[in-house]
């Protein structure tokens, strides 16, 4: 018996079951609040310091850091990004 789907990859697994989106937005997701994490640890920052250089809520905040909620926008990231005296730079691959 012959596997169609033999040699062929994860991604192209997630492309044909319209998985792929929603995967690597949640993969970018993770990553970036890991990042975000990091550098608040690595500058001393509180959640409520954090939210406060950013001009937000803490529960915004929260929203930024929960690695399940896909759903930031450019201008929070940026904001996330000045906050820590970091530069936001996105790119197509």
């Amino acid at each position: 018996m012959k596997n169609k789907h033999l040699g062929s990859s994860f991604d192209d697994f997630l492309e044909e079951n319209g998985l792929r989106a929603e995967t690597e937005a949640t993969a970018i997701k993770r990553v970036i609040a890991y990042q975000i994490e990091m550098e608040m640890k690595r500058a001393k920052l509180t959640k409520s310091a954090m939210a406060e250089k950013m001009r937000t809520s803490r529960s915004a905040l929260d929203r930024l850091l929960d690695p399940a909620n896909a759903s930031i926008t450019l201008q929070t990231l940026e904001r996330a990004a000045l906050a820590l005296g970091k530069n936001l730079k996105i790119k197509l691959a």
